[in-house]
C-alpha cells in the first residue's frame, strides 16, 4: 500500500483529498496544515509520497519540498497548486518536486498522479513538463554548463535517453524488451552514479550532456 502525507492549508481541501486517497486504496499516514509541520510530521512518518500544496500561508510549500527531499531522499514531494506560474513550477521542481499538478486535475488523474509518483514516475498537468525540459535545454546551452560526466553502461544511457523522452518505467521495458524491475534498477543505479534524486533531474542531466536526441 502507498503512504501518503496530504499538506494544504485549507483544511476542507485538505480533509477532502485525504478522504478520497484513502477510499482509493492509499495509505494517509498524516496531513499538515503548513510548511513547518509538513516537514516535522514527513520526518516522522516517512511517507511514500507528500502531496505538497505551494501557498501555505506565511512559508511557501517550496521550502518544505527542499527540506523533505533532503532529509528523506526515497519521499517523492508531488505538487498540487491552484498556481499553474511557470515561476512556481521550475521553483518546485528545482527545490525537488518529482511533479507538479494543478488543482483543476480530477480526483482520478490525482489518483493516478500519486501512484505513478510513487513508482518514480515524473508526473504533471499537460503542458508543464514541456515548460520544465525547455528550462532545462536553456541552462544547458548556457556557457560554463559543461562538465565531465561519470561512466555509465550502455543499458544505463539506453534508459537515461528514453526518461528525457518522458517515457513511464513500463513504457521503457516494453521499448527495450526488458522487465519493469529491470529497468527500475538502471534507473536508481544511474541516480547514484551521477548523485540525483529523481526523474526530472535525469532528464535535466540528459539534456545537458546532449542525450535526449534520437
Amino acid at each position: 500500500m502507498i503512504s501518503v502525507m496530504v499538506v494544504d492549508d485549507h483544511p476542507i481541501w485538505r480533509d477532502g483529498v485525504a478522504r478520497d486517497l484513502t477510499e482509493n486504496g492509499f495509505d494517509v499516514r498524516a496531513t499538515a496544515p503548513d510548511a513547518d509541520a509538513a516537514v516535522r510530521i514527513a520526518t516522522a512518518v516517512r511517507p511514500d509520497v507528500v502531496l505538497m500544496d505551494l501557498n501555505l500561508g506565511g512559508t511557501s510549500g517550496v521550502n518544505a519540498t527542499r527540506e523533505i527531499t533532503t532529509v528523506l531522499p526515497h519521499t517523492r514531494v508531488l505538487v498540487l497548486s491552484a498556481s499553474g506560474e511557470h515561476s512556481d513550477v521550475l521553483e518546485a521542481v528545482k527545490a525537488g518536486a518529482s511533479g507538479y499538478l494543478v488543482k483543476s486535475a480530477s480526483a482520478r488523474e490525482l489518483v493516478e498522479a500519486v501512484r505513478r509518483t510513487a513508482q518514480g514516475d515524473t508526473v504533471f498537468t499537460p503542458g508543464l513538463a514541456g515548460l520544465v525540459l525547455g528550462e532545462y535545454r536553456r541552462m544547458a546551452d548556457a556557457p560554463g554548463s559543461g562538465s565531465t560526466p561519470p561512466r555509465l553502461t550502455e543499458r544505463e544511457t539506453d534508459v537515461l535517453r528514453l526518461v528525457a523522452k518522458g517515457l513511464t518505467a513500463r513504457q521503457i521495458a516494453e521499448r527495450l524488451v526488458l522487465s519493469h524491475r529491470t529497468v527500475e534498477n538502471h534507473v536508481q543505479s544511474t541516480l547514484r552514479k551521477l548523485q540525483l534524486h529523481n526523474r526530472v533531474e535525469l532528464a535535466r542531466y540528459a539534456i545537458e550532456h546532449g542525450l535526449d536526441g534520437e
